[in-house]
């Protein structure tokens, strides 16, 4: 079983939509959490006005009946109220790209002087649609007991000092639900407040880090024959594909190339009493491989973080060149925000639970739930087996 799925959404389009191929039939869709992840992608401190126009909320135009997947392809509309596509008077032309984004690469691929149609593909409002599917997919998910928990870790001089357990994420996660800029410090909080707001006032903006945890893996999610098929490099593909996100770390990420193995590789525990759980009695007193090793899932939280660049649109612009006359020229403002980290923070942790679920279903694939469940259950049955009793 393959789990697909393609996206569209333009700044000023009439909606975004998520087309989603692979979905086992049964997958009972809780239309409460996937309208809540819409609505948090929308939130945080340092969004723009146009947060105050739309309200994201999904619309299942194929694939569901009765609250249930059907096993043909799903389409899910996420309308925009804005859509001014064709007004030229809200969508001009815009010949002066802005640095950092898409603007100039996009014209010359598409062999035109005028940047709007390339800007309105690459909007992040595509990841509505994106945030959508992961949530849907996260429905299948967590009737497996496999959880994905993401907030913000920090930006600039701050790095929040939160450490995330198996037995906290939850308390956590309320923590995050409650901050403006879902980081569950409150120290933290205020300090990226105030960085948010210095570099408002200075027509700047600011980027930062994220982090997305999953609980509940069975180990041997992805695979060590292909390297198109690691698990790892699925999550890291699917992170950096995020609007402005420009790396990606799993685990310990890139500190392991500054210690030695002895210091970054987790030793092995086993513990029978622990059979029963997701690991099958396996475990490691750290986690630096960040659950995931030779590409595959091994039982232990997967830890991912990607950081986010700045958005490219500045107030006050920055210097580049006019597309019309090859003149200098300080490029052109499109409506943006002065910090989308929060927001990009629920798309990464949705991203995430898409490929999670992809790797699932490549493990336990099935036309219906029942058949899923039953692959599932076998394997944990046979994996059992073969654990020291």
């Amino acid at each position: 079983m393959t789990l697909t799925c393609k996206t569209a959404g333009e700044s000023h389009g009439p909606c975004g939509i998520a087309f989603i191929e692979g979905l086992p039939a049964g997958i009972s869709l809780d239309i409460d959490f996937i309208n809540n992840e819409l609505a948090r992608r929308q939130g945080g401190y340092g969004r723009g006005a146009r947060q105050a126009i739309e309200t994201d909320s999904v619309t299942f135009l194929s694939g569901v009946r009765l609250g249930k997947t059907t096993g043909a392809p799903l389409i899910a509309q996420i309308a925009n109220k804005d859509s001014r596509l064709d007004d030229l008077n809200a969508t001009p032309p815009i010949h002066k790209p802005r640095p950092g984004h898409a603007d100039l690469a996009g014209s010359l691929k598409w062999l035109t002087n005028d940047c709007r149609n390339t800007l309105e593909r690459a909007s992040a409002r595509e990841t509505a649609a994106r945030t959508c599917a992961g949530a849907i997919a996260r429905c299948l998910l967590r009737a497996f007991d496999i959880e994905v928990f993401g907030f913000v870790r920090g930006m600039l001089d701050v790095v929040a000092p939160t450490e995330v357990s198996p037995e906290n994420w939850r308390a956590i996660r309320d923590l995050r639900d409650d901050s403006s800029t879902y980081c569950p410090d409150d120290a933290s909080c205020k300090a990226i407040i105030a960085h948010i707001r210095s570099a408002k006032e200075n027509k700047d903006t600011v980027g930062g880090l994220c982090e997305t945890h999953v609980f509940g893996c069975p180990p041997g999610l992805g695979s060590c024959v292909q390297w198109n098929e690691k698990l790892d490099a699925k999550l890291a593909g699917a992170v950096v594909g995020i609007q402005a996100f420009k790396s990606v770390e799993i685990g310990l990420g890139a500190e392991c190339g500054w210690r030695f193995g002895s210091k970054v590789h987790d030793p092995i525990v086993f513990s029978k009493d622990n059979r029963d759980a997701c690991h099958f009695g396996f475990t490691r007193p750290t986690n630096h491989a960040g659950g995931i090793e030779g590409g595959m899932s091994n039982g232990m939280p997967i830890v991912v973080r990607g950081t986010m660049k700045p958005i490219a649109t500045l107030l006050q612009g920055m210097d580049s060149v006019d597309l019309q006359t090859g003149k200098p020229a300080r490029s052109d403002y499109e409506r943006s925000d002065v910090c989308a980290l929060p927001a990009a923070s629920v798309v990464m942790e949705n991203a995430v639970g898409f490929e999670i679920a992809s790797a699932f279903l490549n493990a336990f694939g099935g036309a219906t739930m029942d058949v899923v469940r039953a692959a599932h259950d076998a394997f944990a049955d046979k994996a059992k087996e073969i654990t020291p009793s």
